[in-house]
């Protein structure tokens, strides 16, 4: 890794070296929100931070949103103050499968399903008022909906409301940060977390939910 750039430059090797690593879910007392992620990429597994490649869209998106109003400077990993920041705002992140891949095209179908039941499990746990799947293919996939659409999906997931959104990943060029953003403005109106001042500017409605 170099020095010389704002994040940390992984090369191919080291990268490759975090295959199949794992890492915490982000998730504190009184979750509103949870976001459930595919799968860990290579980068996310080396900065032990959900949807950390330099690329992803996620958080640009939640502060356009007016979800949360501060940087979240991802790509060398959280800082304590974010953690403590987004589990304050009642945001929690999760994944469907624990274990890293290059890409998300690496899973199988049985890991997919298999993560969806653990997922139905940590949300009886954890009590958020909404799950926000990230990735309506493997949605489909992983809970036996192969027709579902993108938004608010007709039936809950263990009491919570559940949507599904667009996959942030710098991959998927049908999204932008203004789409994305507004996608999680919905889901957070639908959780109750309220936006702060300071970081929402009008995006473009997504037609879902």
């Amino acid at each position: 890794m170099s020095g010389a750039f704002p994040w940390p430059r992984f090369s191919r090797a080291e990268l490759e070296s975090y295959r199949d690593a794992t890492l915490p879910d982000l998730v504190g007392p009184g979750v509103r929100l949870l976001f459930v992620g595919i799968n860990p990429g290579l980068w996310t597994a080396a900065t032990q931070t959900h949807f950390a490649h330099p690329t992803n869209r996620f958080y640009p998106a939640l502060r356009r949103a007016g979800v949360t109003s501060r940087e979240i400077c991802r790509e060398a990993g959280f800082t304590p103050e974010d953690r403590r920041y987004l589990i304050g705002r009642g945001i929690g992140i999760t994944n469907l499968v624990d274990r890293a891949t290059a890409r998300a095209s690496e899973l199988s179908a049985a890991e997919l399903r298999s993560g969806a039941a653990a997922v139905a499990e940590k949300v009886r746990a954890w009590g958020p008022r909404v799950v926000a799947v990230v990735g309506i293919t493997a949605y489909r996939t992983a809970f036996g909906r192969p027709r579902a659409r993108a938004g608010r999906q007709p039936e809950l997931l263990e009491g919570a409301g559940l949507w599904v959104v667009p996959n942030p990943s710098g991959l998927n060029a049908h999204e932008t940060v203004d789409s994305l953003a507004g996608w999680y403005r919905k889901v957070s109106d639908d959780a109750g977390v309220l936006p702060e001042t300071g970081g929402y500017a009008e995006p473009a409605h997504p037609t879902g939910g």
